[in-house]
């Protein structure tokens, strides 16, 4: 089965988005997530305007396979488990 597609909404000054992007970036950092190669795509909301008009309140976002993981605060085992799932 192909790796998940993990996307994070943010935009600049964020520092919920910076919480997240650690928080995100330290769970993929766990071996059994650095060895499947698991990548973060980063999008600025600010540059889509489909984006901004969906997520301006609600950034960081947290997708997974295009579908919202969470938002504001990623809480690491929730993330782990979501990932877990998603590469059965």
């Amino acid at each position: 089965m192909a790796e998940p597609r993990i996307t994070l909404l943010t935009k600049p000054g964020c520092h919920l988005c910076d919480d997240a992007r650690s928080a995100v970036h330290g769970v993929l950092a766990e071996a059994e997530f650095v060895d499947a190669g698991m990548v973060v795509d980063e999008q600025n909301i600010l540059d889509d305007a489909e984006l901004t008009a969906e997520y301006a309140e609600e950034i960081p976002v947290v997708l997974i396979d295009g579908r919202v993981h969470t938002i504001w605060r990623v809480e690491p085992e929730r993330l782990r488990t979501a990932l877990r799932a998603a590469v059965r």
